[in-house]
């Protein structure tokens, strides 16, 4: 039985001249003066209202109720999501003064402003201004002026910004702010669905095992916070959120380079439309005259999944400087981790694996959590580790050619209260010495991180040294050649009075410091060294994404997660981004009451998308306790064949494309290129049961033969044509294939 792809087609520039014709009769933008660089992009303003941007690839009209709907441009007809109301009286932004929402403004569209767009983002866009007022009440009128640029150089982004200002005579107190509002509806793009029937990515940092992309089901809800820190400890995230079918996507987020706090909520309401927003709370008081600015909010279609906003959003931001770091040869190799040992694990188990490590020709090795004495101080435990143990073992692994990372967990400190399994929390010497360091919460104690853990201020200068010290002392006293950063999130706010920060959330947006000084130290003093970061169980921070050249799944729960993070990953750092597939023991988890046992053996999960392999496997049989991670004569076996497949194939330094959209095309597929030859990875629905059916090989050049190659098990599959790129096959779990021109 065949089932053929339903084909999701990536846009790229399309310029649909023929329409403008439509659009003589309205009042047009002026020209750009002389000597400005001309933009493709087109404003249009009726009197009374909506104002139209169009790009190359998009539309986006400002309606006259100040919402945004925005139209992908395909083949000639319009694709929207967007459905702002059945009524047309709902409004993309709000905002709750002196404890009463205003909703509403009057925006003045017989006095839009368009002019020139230009500056970071790119040389020519279009820039549209319009102003509105709230009605008086109460003694309180609030002014709003709305910002849209569009620019030549991502023409399927409008970025919007708001402001408002307090034209009472008297203060008023501004408790919310609801910006970019949006109402999805999937029944626009196929009648026969349900309005909420997409599928969806979201950024936030929220809870460790946590899918952050789901499809969309008729009660969801979701409250993403952003920036800020959660309960638990996690926190930070991606500022993103997505949505898409087979035909159209649409996203939103902010593009600001520092941490903002926020949340974008989503959920379905009564009418099974998709709400969207982004939701601040500043808590602030306006004086008269005084004004309230959003971050740069965004609206962004496409065609695709959430591969294409994620990549859209990092080139934005590397416009914005920033910086994303090169990996080195090292980031590709494949590492061992001494965690299977857990907490207790000693220099004689780590140095025990490496007749094994060179056997399957494993170039890193991690020592894990626990070795240290102390959070914060971050010394050997005198049990494990005595004397000078550790940097014996760092020698005992290079004599042997394997480099070695150490983990640790920066800016967390104790301060003598709590514990973590089964560690008790003493009071750190960093804490005894330097107490005034703290992170304090508003009542004046020490704030919470992470494991319940205290808290060593980032935006403190005097920290920042501190963190250089430890990395000189882990890289070059010690001999380590690279960091494993686990447990990362973000920080709590900061009150302590000593620190003297303009707002407590100054702890947050300097969180990024730390990781920068551990990661230029670390490759000054070692180039060819490791410095993974790792937001156990969700999403990474964006605020320290510049300051690590391996990124990594991350505690998986499952496959699945380590094939949508991979992608993500090469999304957000480029399609050659080292991301590592962390512990293949994690592609399978089950649990027996509170205790996880790792089973998991998918390293096509990792070797397919283009990720780094990764094992803690224990060996020689150190007895029951750790039996389900033991490198048994049947695992070896598995083992040996993966690790040559990937040491010789190397996918991971390849350029990773994505032509396949997941949630619509079946099965899950994937591509790289690499080498001048095509690789494909393909996923079955169900792993249980066999895969039947029609595969495309997308991104094959029309013209010519190839040789269709099954490289996991080196079996010709025959060949394909460019113009017929299909395949016909049946496999079970997943799919490997090496595609060459003959």
């Amino acid at each position: 039985m065949r089932r053929p792809f339903r084909f999701a087609s990536v846009v790229r520039c399309l310029v649909l001249a023929s329409s403008l014709a439509m659009l003589a009769c309205q009042k047009t933008s002026s020209p750009p003066a002389t000597g400005e660089s001309s933009s493709r992009i087109v404003v249009t303003a009726d009197t009374g209202g909506p104002v139209t941007i169009r790009t190359a690839v998009a539309e986006f009209e400002v309606l006259r109720s100040g919402n945004v709907q925005a139209y992908l441009l395909k083949n000639g007809i319009r694709f929207t999501l967007d459905d702002p109301s059945e009524t047309g009286e709902s409004t993309p932004n709000s905002l709750t003064v002196a404890g009463r929402e205003i909703g509403r403004f009057n925006l003045d569209f017989d006095h839009v402003k368009v002019s020139a767009a230009h500056g970071k983002t790119g040389e020519t866009g279009k820039r549209v201004e319009i102003t509105g007022r709230s009605k008086a009440e109460n003694g309180v009128a609030i002014e709003e002026s709305l910002a849209f640029e569009a620019y030549d150089d991502f023409p399927g982004l409008l970025i919007t910004s708001a402001s408002y200002k307090n034209l009472a005579n008297k203060p008023v107190s501004l408790s919310k702010v609801v910006a970019n509002r949006r109402r999805l509806n999937a029944s626009l793009i196929d009648p026969a669905v349900p309005p909420y029937q997409m599928w969806s990515f979201h950024g936030s940092s929220e809870k460790w095992g946590k899918d952050d992309v789901v499809e969309i089901s008729d009660h969801f809800s979701r409250q993403n916070l952003m920036g800020g820190m959660r309960p638990s400890g996690e926190g930070g995230g991606i500022p993103v959120v997505a949505f898409w079918t087979d035909k159209v996507g649409e996203a939103i987020g902010h593009i600001e380079t520092i941490p903002w706090v926020l949340s974008m909520p989503v959920d379905v309401g009564p009418s099974s439309r998709v709400n969207a927003a982004m939701v601040l709370q500043p808590d602030t008081t306006l004086q008269p005259q005084e004004s309230y600015s959003t971050p740069r909010g965004f609206v962004a279609v496409y065609s695709g999944d959430f591969y294409e906003p994620l990549h859209l959003y990092s080139q934005v931001l590397q416009r914005q400087g920033w910086n994303l770091p090169k990996p080195s040869n090292a980031d590709y190799q494949i590492s061992w981790c001494g965690w299977g040992y857990e907490a207790d694990v000693t220099p004689k188990q780590m140095l025990g694996t490496i007749p094994k490590l060179k056997e399957l020709h494993i170039r890193w090795a991690t020592l894990d959590d626990r070795w240290f004495d102390t959070y914060g101080d971050w010394d050997p435990r005198s049990d494990t580790f005595p004397g000078d143990s550790i940097k014996r073992m760092v020698d005992g692994f290079h004599q042997q050619g394997i480099f070695v990372q150490i983990w640790w967990l920066p800016i967390a400190v104790e301060d003598g209260f709590g514990g973590y399994d089964g560690h008790r929390y003493t009071v750190a010497k960093v804490a005894k010495e330097h107490p005034d360091w703290l992170i304090l919460d508003k009542n004046g104690k020490p704030a919470k991180m992470i494991r319940g853990l205290a808290a060593l201020c980032p935006a403190v200068p005097a920290v920042q040294e501190y963190y250089k010290k430890l990395t000189e002392k882990f890289i070059r006293d010690w001999g380590f050649d690279g960091s494993k950063l686990d447990n990362i999130y973000t920080v709590p706010e900061c009150y302590n009075p000593a620190h003297h920060h303009k707002s407590p959330k100054d702890s947050i947006r300097a969180m990024a410091k730390i990781y920068k000084e551990i990661f230029e130290t670390t490759r000054a003093l070692k180039p060819e060294s490791v410095t993974q970061s790792c937001p156990c169980g969700t999403p990474p921070n964006f605020a320290w994404l510049l300051y690590m050249d391996q990124a990594v799944t991350a505690d998986p729960v499952g496959s699945i997660q380590v094939r949508r993070r991979i992608k993500m990953y090469k999304a957000l750092l480029g399609p050659q981004a080292a991301v590592y597939g962390d512990h293949v023991e994690l592609t399978k988890i089950v649990f027996k009451g509170d205790n996880e046992i790792d089973m998991g053996m998918d390293f096509a999960s990792t070797v397919g998308t283009g990720g780094v392999v990764g094992t803690k496997f224990v060996w020689p049989d150190p007895g029951p306790h750790f039996k389900e991670v033991y490198l048994n004569p049947r695992k070896e076996a598995i083992w040996k064949k993966w690790t040559a497949i990937y040491n010789d194939k190397m996918l991971s330094s390849g350029t990773f494309l994505n032509l396949y959209t997941y949630g619509y095309d079946v099965p899950e597929g994937y591509d790289i290129r690499k080498d001048g030859k095509m690789y494909y990875a393909f996923f079955a629905p169900d792993p249980a049961v066999p895969w039947q059916g029609e595969i495309e090989l997308r991104g094959l050049e029309k013209s010519g033969h190839y040789r269709v190659i099954d490289y996991e098990h080196e079996k010709d599959l025959g060949t394909v044509t460019g113009q017929d790129p299909t395949l016909t096959t049946k496999f079970m779990t997943h799919l490997l294939l090496e595609v060459s021109k003959q």
